[in-house]
């Protein structure tokens, strides 16, 4: 268990992550909270960084060890939801009996791993009941909600991470979760999610190698790629100035005849 200093460095060290995530846990908790469940975001070793629960609950709650500074690590608790599911680096269940040490039989825990921006596992979002009627079908249906919301942080993280940059959605295929690409000004990809690395065959943890988008999302450049590009540019710059080609010629540092020189070739009229 982390003092109070010590927790509060951990959090220091986590606080963007932090900000993000707190609007998820106080809708998540709106949709679990009545029901007896503590809503817990922990970092990627087990330490609990944040919690949501009734004061009603809340001593319950602490007496079980699910408090901010406690170590919910396979190392200190044996198998438990929120240990089990960074260990694994996957949603888990543990349903009462199936914790390892006797204290811990009568929780059911709900856990999603949440990914960095790197690819690397930041944190476990976890729901803990220590209601005794608490059904196997019902661990599911609240399994699904966590899983949701893990996603819907780490996409948020993931958007954070990369202010400048245009964030484009993949197609996810077969691969479930956020699969996300940061590509930056230039249309070379910068970043991309866990689920995008392991989809699309890139760097599984770590800095990314740039790569030109359409390299990795698969649309065909041929020959003509620097003609496209260049032609997009002239667009680009006829229609912010409304077609007025002096004062597109102006925006992209050429003159006007150059500028017309440029359109015959790419085969732009004067109407775009």
């Amino acid at each position: 268990m982390l003092d109070g200093t010590s927790l509060a460095l951990r959090r220091e060290r986590h606080d963007r992550f932090l900000q993000v995530a707190a609007p998820k846990l106080d809708q998540l908790f709106g949709l679990v909270g009545d029901s007896g469940c503590a809503v817990l975001l922990t970092d990627e070793t087990g330490i609990v960084l944040d919690r949501r629960c009734t004061e009603g609950d809340a001593a319950t709650f602490c007496d079980w060890g699910l408090t901010p500074g406690a170590d919910w690590s396979e190392a200190a608790e044996g198998t438990n939801g929120i240990g089990t599911c960074l260990t694994e680096e996957r949603r888990v269940t543990i349903h009462r009996d199936e914790h390892f040490l006797a204290r811990n039989i009568g929780m059911s825990c709900m856990d999603a791993p949440i990914f960095g921006a790197d690819g690397q596992l930041v944190a476990a979002l976890d729901i803990s009941s220590a209601r005794a009627d608490q059904t196997e079908g019902f661990n599911r249906l609240i399994a699904a909600t966590v899983d949701q919301t893990a996603r819907a942080i780490e996409a948020e993280f993931f958007r954070v991470s990369f202010p400048g940059a245009r964030i484009v959605v993949a197609d996810s295929g077969d691969h479930p979760g956020s699969m996300l690409l940061a590509v930056d000004k230039d249309d070379i990809v910068i970043g991309a999610t866990r689920n995008a690395r392991r989809a699309l065959g890139l760097e599984p943890v770590g800095r990314l190698v740039p790569r030109p988008a359409p390299d990795i999302l698969g649309r065909e450049e041929g020959a003509t790629g620097f003609e496209k590009a260049e032609r997009a540019a002239v667009m680009r710059a006829l229609t912010r100035a409304g077609g007025n080609v002096s004062q597109a010629a102006r925006a992209l540092g050429i003159g006007r005849a150059t500028l017309y020189r440029r359109m015959k070739r790419l085969g732009i009229g004067e109407q775009g």
